[in-house]
C-alpha cells in the first residue's frame, strides 16, 4: 500500500498516512476518474471497509480526500452507523485527522490560510468552498476547460455529460444557466469547470 500511495499524495505525508491505514478491515482502492465524486467509502459485509479516490487527482487534493474518506471510517467505528455521513461526528474526526497535515512540508504556503479556514466547519466536498477549490486547481494538470466564472454572459457551454447550457446572471455566489434543450435553470458554482462552445 505505501508504495502505491507514493505516488499519489505529498511525499512527506506518506507515513502518517500509513499510520492511519493500519486497519486489518480496511482496503483503499485507487479508481479511474468519476465525475460525480472524488472518494467515496462503504462498510461492507463482515466487518470489513472500503475506501475509493479517483486516481486523477492532484496530490493535495487526493490527500484530502483520501482523509475525508478515512473520517468517514473512523466516525463509523467511534459513533456507530446512525450518524450522518456529514454531521457533526464526522466533522470532528475529519479536523482531528486533518490537522496534524496542515503544515508547509506537505502542503504549498498559499494553500494553508484556504486549508486552515475551511476545516473550522468542513463541507460533504472541498469542492463547495469555491475559494479553496480554485487554488487546489491550479495544481491539477492542465486542460481545456475553463470555469464557469469566466464564461461570457450568454455564451453557450457544454458539461462533461454532453449537455448544452447557456449562461446567465450571477445571483449572491453562483450562476444561473439555461439548459438548452430542455429550457430548465440550473445554478453553478463559480469553479465548475466546463467546456466553451464557439
Amino acid at each position: 500500500m505505501k508504495h502505491q500511495l507514493e505516488k499519489f499524495i505529498p511525499q512527506a505525508s506518506v507515513s502518517q498516512v500509513i499510520k492511519l491505514l493500519k486497519h486489518d478491515s480496511l482496503l483503499v482502492k485507487i479508481k479511474s476518474e468519476r465525475k460525480t465524486r472524488h472518494g467515496d467509502y462503504k462498510a461492507l459485509p463482515k466487518g470489513k471497509h472500503q475506501i475509493t479516490v479517483n486516481s486523477n487527482l492532484n496530490p493535495y487534493r487526493f490527500l484530502i480526500t483520501l482523509i475525508h474518506e478515512i473520517a468517514h471510517f473512523e466516525a463509523y467505528q467511534q459513533y456507530g452507523r446512525f450518524i450522518k455521513p456529514h454531521g457533526i461526528e464526522w466533522k470532528r474526526t475529519f479536523q482531528h485527522l486533518m490537522l496534524p497535515f496542515l503544515n508547509p512540508n506537505i502542503f504549498p504556503n498559499e494553500l494553508l490560510p484556504l486549508l486552515a479556514k475551511h476545516f473550522r466547519n468542513p463541507k460533504a466536498s472541498s469542492d463547495s468552498d469555491v475559494y479553496l477549490a480554485l487554488a487546489l486547481k491550479q495544481f491539477d494538470e492542465p486542460n481545456d476547460k475553463t470555469y464557469i466564472f469566466e464564461i461570457p454572459l450568454g455564451s453557450k457551454f457544454k458539461l462533461y455529460n454532453g449537455k448544452v447550457f447557456q449562461m446567465g446572471q450571477k445571483r449572491v455566489k453562483r450562476y444561473e444557466c439555461l439548459e438548452v434543450k430542455t429550457g430548465r435553470l440550473f445554478l453553478f458554482n463559480p469553479n465548475a469547470e466546463v467546456e466553451l462552445l464557439n
